[in-house]
């Protein structure tokens, strides 16, 4: 007589009573491989959203702003842009826009009482009139310089300096220490994401730079705004336009490159990250495999019983298995939900973008049932070997 077969929903049910007939035991093993798939999730979900955001970011921005700086000469000394740069650049067919900012050797304060070594790190430039169209910085409080405010002591600040000043709305009567003397705050920056380094700077007027803070003119950076199709084959002539006679001592960079570095950058920590998810979804498995191995040691009895009245090696040996797949996947789906809130809440939290790709949660979860199948192979091969009679006189 041939044994009765077991059909898949009595694998299902033999395996699922295994199962609640240890609930604590079951939890604990569960959460292991929920850690593990939680935390691999969410670092795949988080950095594919913060580089959503970076798209988002990039393409609401745009990649086509350049800038050009002045390097060293052949000696190390340092060199600057020629008087004409700008206008040079201008003068290439695809830019659109160019505008530029001038270093200049003065330090601002939020009151005249404040000691000359707590600067603060602010850097006080000159900036040209048209410089928000050029770099796409927008105003959080008051206005930028115009034509008539770049030639008195106005100052417009940056995000970061208008916090380390403690000032929060610009206005007629809101005056910074400046270069030696009183200027007014017309303008508060928000950040600019192409151009970070206005967020630390207290920018003036080109004019009242050069006639009351001893500005030589000469440009440190220029923004040069160009047609998207036309980026690279700007970014190649821009060294030998800014200065024809020294093209070496030019510095041409592109701000978008910053951003894809610095995501680059969090993708080598993500994986990282990823290495310690897998241990940790390692740990979950050796979890899953000591349960089975404890159960088949406490079910010696059961194990008996179900071999006496016909049960097959090859039944007995499916029914652990189906136990070790139930409880991993358990974790597993326990784990996905996890790393998806997590990703969701964390998104959420930075005003990203939530994605959470579909082959990382499917992944995952042939990810446990792989772990299922390797814990639970060698209890359930053990089980089947254990003779009735052996087992029955188990106490």
């Amino acid at each position: 007589m041939k044994p009765a077969r077991l059909a898949f929903a009595d694998v299902l049910r033999v395996g699922a009573a295994g199962l609640r007939a240890r609930p604590l035991r079951v939890f604990l093993s569960a959460l292991g491989i929920a850690i593990g798939i939680a935390a691999m999730l969410s670092v795949v979900g988080i950095s594919t959203s913060s580089r959503a955001e970076l798209d988002r970011t990039l393409d609401r921005l745009g990649t086509n702003l350049l800038t050009v700086g002045p390097g060293q000469t052949f000696f190390g000394e340092d060199s600057h842009l020629p008087d004409e740069a700008i206008e040079m650049i201008d003068r290439i067919e695809p830019v659109e826009s160019v505008s530029a900012t001038g270093n200049l050797d003065a330090q601002v304060y939020r009151t005249d009482q404040i000691p000359t070594t707590q600067s603060g790190g602010i850097a006080v430039r000159a900036a040209r009139t048209d410089l928000p169209d050029t770099v796409g910085a927008t105003m959080a409080s008051g206005a930028w310089l115009n034509g008539a405010t770049a030639r008195y002591p106005a100052v417009v600040l940056g995000s970061t300096a208008a916090d380390r000043l403690g000032v929060a709305l610009a206005g007629p009567s809101v005056q910074v220490w400046l270069g030696g003397q009183w200027f007014t705050v017309v303008g508060v920056l928000q950040p600019v994401p192409l151009a970070e380094e206005l967020d630390t700077a207290a920018l003036v007027g080109w004019p009242v730079a050069t006639s009351s803070l001893g500005f030589d003119g000469y440009a440190t950076t220029v923004y040069t705004r160009t047609a998207e199709s036309s980026v690279e084959a700007v970014q190649g002539v821009l060294a030998a336009t800014a200065n024809p006679e020294s093209p070496n001592e030019v510095k041409v960079s592109r701000p978008s490159d910053a951003l894809a570095a610095k995501q680059a950058t969090d993708e080598a920590l993500n994986g990282l990250l990823l290495g310690l998810g897998a241990v940790a979804l390692l740990v979950g498995g050796v979890g899953v495999a000591n349960t089975m191995v404890i159960s088949v040691l406490e079910r010696r009895a059961e194990i008996g019983l179900r071999r006496s009245l016909g049960a097959t090696r090859g039944q007995i040996r499916i029914q652990f298995l189906a136990e070790s797949l139930l409880l991993s996947a358990l974790g597993g789906l326990a784990g996905v939900l996890l790393g998806v809130a997590v990703t969701t809440t964390y998104a959420t939290t930075q005003s990203w973008p939530t994605e959470v790709p579909l082959w990382a949660m499917a992944g995952g979860l042939a990810a446990t049932l792989v772990i299922g199948v390797l814990a639970g192979a060698y209890p359930a091969a053990r089980a089947s070997r254990l003779p009735p009679t052996e087992a029955l006189s188990t106490p």
